[in-house]
């Protein structure tokens, strides 16, 4: 078994689980149907390609949430292109300067395959929808012979780097990872991708679990008389570098 780690990160990010008619929500996660879409488009799967879908589903799926982002709210409006007639106003959330680590563990083989279609993608990855393209390369590498707590456990920090110097008195910070259950007991979110059909997309229910991994903060302080002081960079106090630890 391998694991494959992706690093979703961008302006803005969508990953509804639960959007109905004119209100489109988003979790505070990235979601497996997403993610599973994402790795879909990249090695081009058909909409229709159920059996190749299955293939993908049946990965097991964690996240990290390294930077967790705010929620917006969206409005919008559309008219018919023919008759001109106006649409119904549209509410949309969004997640802003939000990043994560996703992860997928499966057959070595089938995570070899993820891991060159994100290098070369057949079409291009987004981050829940269409409209919000990723700020970074999204392949961060393949952990062969790991499991996803260990795989989680080996990625550096990812947040952006004046998110991490708002954290610099800390030496370490303890993130929140989400795991697929593999006993069935947590909670549940209607995730698990069956079908992406145009006709009828459907969705089953899926069990994770809440954990926390402890990582190391590249930009924190030195601690103690011995610290030296920091090299003058006259740019500093564009960064809100004046947080004090005492």
């Amino acid at each position: 078994m391998s694991v494959l780690t992706l690093l979703l990160a961008g302006p803005l990010q969508s990953w509804g689980a639960s959007s109905r008619f004119v209100r489109r929500t988003t979790e505070s996660a990235p979601t497996k149907s997403g993610v599973v879409g994402l790795l879909a488009a990249a090695q081009g799967i058909d909409r229709n390609d159920d059996t190749g879908l299955a293939r993908l589903a049946g990965l097991r799926f964690a996240v990290r949430i390294d930077q967790p982002g705010t929620r917006q709210r969206d409005f919008q409006t559309a008219h018919h292109v023919v008759s001109g007639k106006a649409m119904p106003l549209t509410e949309r959330f969004y997640l802003s300067d939000a990043v994560f680590v996703a992860a997928v563990e499966g057959d070595d083989t089938l995570i070899g395959e993820l891991h060159a279609a994100l290098r070369a993608p057949v079409y291009l990855p987004y981050l829940g929808r269409r409209s919000c393209p990723p700020a970074r390369p999204v392949d961060l590498g393949v952990h062969a012979g790991a499991e996803l707590e260990e795989a989680l456990q080996r990625e550096p920090w990812q947040a952006a780097r004046w998110y991490q110097r708002m954290r610099q008195c800390d030496a370490q910070v303890d993130l929140v990872a989400l795991l697929e259950s593999q006993d069935g007991t947590g909670d549940n979110l209607r995730d698990q991708p069956v079908s992406f059909s145009t006709a009828h997309r459907r969705h089953a229910l899926r069990t994770y679990t809440s954990t926390t991994v402890r990582l190391p903060n590249p930009h924190a302080r030195p601690a103690g008389p011995a610290a030296t002081a920091p090299a003058h960079d006259p740019f500093s106090f564009l960064e809100e570098d004046d947080v004090s630890c005492t």
